[in-house]
């Protein structure tokens, strides 16, 4: 396995195991996040629901919000994001791939433009081998974002 691979599969299992963290007793659906950083590091999250649903919070959002509270946004390097339903016992099981909500693309897309590099975003199943990769042009194309402001990685404000 190349040393790609192994980082890879180090931001994967770190998903995962954020996945495990989920507070989803409404939709019973579990989402973790991984991020990581230029220096290696890796932040997570998973998501957070509310009983007025609206004030939940997704996973890739915890983790970035969580990386930008750190003072660390301009160093996101990649993203990992799983999910899946969660059986009685609280277990998340399958082989389908989940992408980001429209509102994580969004927060992604700020990321990238306020890290100032493409960001490979790797979608996951909860259990196999199933992985896509993504960029955020991809999944977002024709993102409005901080570029739009005249803001840069430099010039936060």
């Amino acid at each position: 396995m190349s040393a790609e691979d192994k980082n890879i599969a180090a931001l994967v299992a770190a998903a995962r195991g954020a996945m495990a963290h989920a507070h989803a007793p409404y939709s019973r659906f579990a989402v973790g996040a991984a991020v990581r950083l230029t220096d290696g590091s890796i932040v997570t999250g998973s998501n957070f629901e509310n009983a007025s649903y609206g004030l939940s919070l997704c996973a890739e959002t915890v983790a970035l919000a969580t990386v930008n509270a750190q003072g660390r946004l301009t160093d996101v390097a990649e993203i990992a994001v799983v999910g899946g339903g969660m059986a009685a016992d609280g277990s998340v099981g399958g082989e389908a791939i989940v992408s980001p909500c429209g509102r994580c693309r969004q927060v992604i897309n700020e990321a990238e433009q306020m890290a100032g590099r493409t960001l490979a975003i790797y979608c996951i199943a909860p259990e196999g081998d199933g992985l896509v990769q993504h960029s955020v042009a991809g999944l977002l194309p024709h993102a409005f974002g901080p570029a739009d402001l005249g803001i840069t990685p430099t010039q936060k404000s």
